[in-house]
């Protein structure tokens, strides 16, 4: 009993089964077929749409030519009245005019009273009017005059029938164009148009072969008709205003279509269809089951190649919700700020991570964050946070927005990356070049040493001389005669002490390290404070030295001591530089003037313009490659860091260094500082 009742429920499933796979087979099969159905209706649908448009289009072609016929129409008469014809010529040439326009019933030429002067039949068949006489369609000839002169242009009227002999007739208008001559009304021409004519001569032909063309009024009345199509079960039809100044009609075509035999390739199709589908079933039902396990071993892989790549990063990784909380860590982020996972995961504001004293600033940025209202810089933005012990330390911070696969966003993502050590070497790198900077000063006064000496020899000399005389004048009987000679040694004294003070001063100031700070200088004051030592080494070589300093020049805003050390490196390897290339009359120009340059400095105010120019050999174009790497020179026994000192110094304020032939011989280094805010007017 117990195998009957085992066997009862697996049968049941098999059934079941059977009956699940036999319900996806109709199910699909259904499917197929609306599928051919659906495909068929939309094809005739496609077909339909085609004509549709491709009539759409023949009877905007056939209005355009239409509209330009009409045009064109108007220019001829225009041209009949040219020249002040006699009504014999005009006869002549309207007769010729009508020969080409096969449109033309009838032209007459009437004066400002409507009263016909002259008139011309056309050619083609018998008098238009001969059954009924002209006057019985004088009423529209008025109307379209009268438009015309109101216009001061051409008018049409509206269309009606005329009867003719042969016991058949024709719709016809008139066209009404007024002549004025120096200001005043002296004429009219009036042209009667056949509309059916209009269809057959001003539309091409091959339009009439393939549509039924025809003018309708508004309520669908036909008026006039042209062109003859194959009658089928299908009409497709198309409507286009024709506008004239006085008439309205409306441009019709009419395209008749078979319906298209497709029974014999939907059967086909049907079959061919059903077949591949069937088969293709098969394969994809084996196929699926396969690529399902197959993503799912992949996924798993996925996720613990992920989870692998996280766990071996050093950047620290974090991930919010729109309302705040921590949803994800790695382990470098547990690593970084010292909390378990389970510390921080959930953890809505304040962070156990931020600093007390900063939790407000933080919230306030979280919020502006959440809200959406600012986006995050692309390069990160650093900030502080606080380690589980309490000790603080420096964050970079890339944030992203969090988009989920249906590109809708779910929180942001974080990036951490720890930057104390980058901050310290940092320092320590600051603290090494401002050391260098001081060890090149003193190298450049220890080079100056013997220039110093004789430079401070002749203030001495003098200061002795004066107190030896000074001495001899008091010991002397006329002593007491002699003391406006004593008080002018005296004075010439002081003046000497002075003048070697100043020498001391300027060497004192150039060599003593000082902590960075800048401060508004005047142009003026930086060559003033660098002139003595320049002067030193120009009167050693035979240098003639010029400054140019353009009037009402601003401040610039700089570390004075390393921008003299600039000018100072700069003027003394010119003067070096002509020396070694034997240049017979040595000169230095030192110019400040406004910079050219397109940029703003920080402050948005621009730049000045420093420049240092010699007359030497130049600098060849392989040094010119080297010029600025540190320990590169050319000198015997120069170090290597004097240019590469420069421009780190002047790239330190913004600015930029760079040198340039100076013609028509020589090279001219150029440098810019930017100008103080305070110092510019407003």
């Amino acid at each position: 009993m117990s195998g009957v009742a085992t066997a009862i429920p697996a049968f049941g499933l098999r059934r079941a089964s059977a009956h699940s796979r036999w319900s996806l087979w109709a199910l699909l099969i259904a499917l197929v077929a609306a599928l051919l159905i659906t495909l068929v209706w939309l094809a005739g649908r496609y077909e339909a749409s085609q004509v549709q448009s491709k009539l759409e289009r023949d009877t905007a072609e056939a209005l355009g030519d239409i509209r330009s016929a009409l045009t064109r129409n108007v220019q001829s008469l225009q041209a009949l009245q040219s020249g002040h014809p006699s009504p014999a010529s005009w006869r002549e040439s309207s007769a010729a005019l009508l020969r080409e326009r096969r449109e033309w019933m009838r032209l007459e030429w009437r004066d400002s009273s409507l009263r016909t002067v002259a008139f011309v039949d056309t050619p083609y068949r018998f008098a238009v009017f001969a059954r009924l006489g002209r006057p019985n369609a004088q009423a529209e000839v008025s109307m379209a005059c009268t438009n015309a002169r109101r216009g001061s242009g051409p008018a049409y009227s509206g269309s009606y029938f005329v009867p003719q002999t042969d016991g058949l007739g024709l719709e016809v208008m008139e066209l009404c164009l007024p002549q004025v001559t120096a200001g005043e009304l002296t004429g009219y021409m009036v042209a009667t148009y056949s509309l059916n004519e209009i269809l057959a001569g001003m539309i091409g032909p091959q339009l009439a072969r393939s549509q039924e063309i025809s003018f309708t009024e508004a309520d669908g009345t036909r008026l006039a008709m042209n062109g003859l199509a194959r009658r089928g079960s299908r009409v497709f039809s198309s409507q286009q205003l024709l506008d004239l100044p006085g008439n309205t009609m409306v441009l019709r075509m009419d395209s008749w279509r078979g319906a298209p035999e497709l029974f014999p390739n939907v059967l086909t199709a049907l079959v061919t269809a059903m077949s591949i589908a069937l088969v293709l079933v098969l394969v994809l039902l084996g196929r699926d089951a396969r690529r399902r396990l197959q993503a799912e071993e992949d996924l798993a892989d996925a996720l613990a190649f992920r989870k692998a790549m996280e766990d071996s990063l050093v950047t620290g990784l974090r991930a919010r919700d729109l309302q705040g909380r921590i949803t994800y860590v790695n382990p470098a982020f547990c690593e970084m700020v010292g909390f378990r996972p389970d510390e921080l995961l959930g953890h809505s504001t304040p962070a156990p991570y931020w600093p007390p004293e900063l939790a407000g600033d933080y919230q306030k940025r979280q919020e502006i964050r959440l809200a959406g209202q600012h986006a995050p810089p692309r390069e990160g933005f650093e900030s502080v946070f606080m380690r589980k012990d309490g000790s603080r330390f420096p964050v970079l911070i890339i944030e992203a927005p969090l988009i989920n696969h249906d590109g809708l966003q779910t929180g942001w993502m974080s990036a951490f990356l720890d930057i104390s050590e980058q901050r310290r070497v940092e320092e320590l790198s600051r603290a090494s070049q401002e050391r260098l900077q001081a060890t090149a000063r003193l190298a450049t006064v220890g080079e100056m040493a013997s220039l110093l000496s004789h430079e401070l020899n002749q203030p001495l000399a003098a200061i002795s001389g004066y107190a030896t005389g000074s001495i001899n004048l008091l010991k002397s009987p006329a002593a007491p005669g002699a003391l406006p000679d004593i008080e002018v040694a005296m004075r010439r004294i002081a003046e000497q002490a002075e003048r070697a003070g100043k020498v001391i001063k300027s060497v004192h100031d150039f060599v003593r390290r000082r902590d960075k700070a800048r401060e508004p200088v005047a142009p003026q004051a930086l060559l003033d404070a660098i002139m003595p030592l320049v002067s030193l080494q120009a009167r050693k070589l035979g240098v003639r030295v010029d400054t140019r300093v353009k009037q009402n020049l601003p401040a610039v805003l700089c570390d004075r001591t390393m921008v003299e050390q600039v000018l100072l490196n700069l003027a003394r390897n010119a003067m070096q530089a002509m020396d070694q290339a034997g240049i017979g009359q040595p000169s230095l120009v030192i110019e400040v003037r406004r910079s050219a340059a397109v940029r703003q400095s920080a402050a948005g105010q621009g730049w000045l313009e420093f420049s240092v120019a010699d007359v030497g050999r130049g600098i060849p174009e392989a040094v010119q490659q080297q010029l600025f790497t540190p320990f590169f020179t050319t000198k015997s026994e120069g170090m290597g860091l004097g240019l590469s000192l420069c421009r780190t110094v002047v790239e330190q304020h913004g600015g930029f260094l760079g040198f340039a032939p100076n013609r028509p011989q020589g090279t001219i280094f150029r440098f810019t500082l930017p100008i103080h805010v305070a110092a510019v007017p407003a």
